[in-house]
């Protein structure tokens, strides 16, 4: 019971710390609506573009959001030294960084509430799958916000995090299927695509929004959940060797 008092505090610590900040707003709500807004203008398909960029908003909206939230969390008490003295908490040093990533996953999933409203009013999504949807998010954030504490804990100040985070996600927005598909692609970098999380969570929105999945579902929920697995072990590891061993 003391370990989950703990998980709590340190989730709640954080979200009324960090969360809802201007930059995490900005990089999370506005800056992936404008991107898209630019691609709606320059379709000129007008409202029928709707169904088509939703999933894309929804997963541009989760990547910065989660990946922006832990470089700014885990990087600031890096520097001011509470991350080695949270380290110190008795509980299991795998539920302590699910209490500092738990956070991340929750903005993550009630991000892109705002672009799925907003395109509800204009557009048709009578037919979307919205369970998938919702399962579809949930994992882009589980693997998105693990993906942010990796880099997170690799670097020492925020603006290295961020430099770095981008450095994944630019690529992403043109190699993981988001605005155009990875057919489209030239074939040397297709195979850069698969070894992205993110392809195969944006897969997933397709085949829910659009009813086009490239990949088998059970494939995309198998290789997504790989990830957020992988990622996860790998930070802890990571954190386990630098700071405790």
């Amino acid at each position: 019971m003391k370990r989950w008092i703990a998980f709590w505090n340190i989730l709640l610590k954080d979200m009324r710390a960090y969360y809802l900040k201007p930059p995490n707003v900005s990089w999370g709500l506005i800056f992936p609506l404008a991107w898209t807004g630019m691609f709606f203008i320059r379709s000129g398909r007008g409202l029928e573009s709707v169904p088509e960029l939703l999933p894309a908003v929804i997963a541009i909206s989760i990547l910065f959001g989660t990946t922006s939230l832990l470089a700014v969390t885990v990087t600031f008490e890096k520097r001011g030294r509470s991350f080695e003295r949270l380290l110190l908490a008795p509980i299991p040093l795998e539920l302590l960084m699910l209490a500092k990533t738990g956070g991340a996953v929750l903005f993550g999933v009630v991000n892109p509430l705002v672009p799925i409203v907003l395109a509800a009013l204009l557009a048709d999504l009578s037919g979307v799958a919205w369970g998938v949807v919702l399962l579809a998010v949930v994992l882009i954030s589980i693997s998105s916000t693990f993906m942010g504490l990796l880099i997170a804990v690799m670097v020492s100040e925020v603006f290295e995090a961020q430099t770095l985070s981008n450095f994944f996600r630019f690529p992403m927005i043109f190699l993981c299927g988001l605005f155009f598909p990875i057919s489209a692609l030239p074939v040397f970098l297709r195979p850069l695509s698969y070894l992205l999380p993110l392809t195969y969570g944006v897969d997933l929105l397709h085949g829910a929004i659009q009813g086009q999945n490239v990949f088998p579902r059970t494939l995309d929920l198998a290789i997504l959940g790989l990830f957020c697995v992988g990622l996860f072990a790998i930070s802890v590891q990571h954190i386990r060797r630098r700071w405790i061993l």
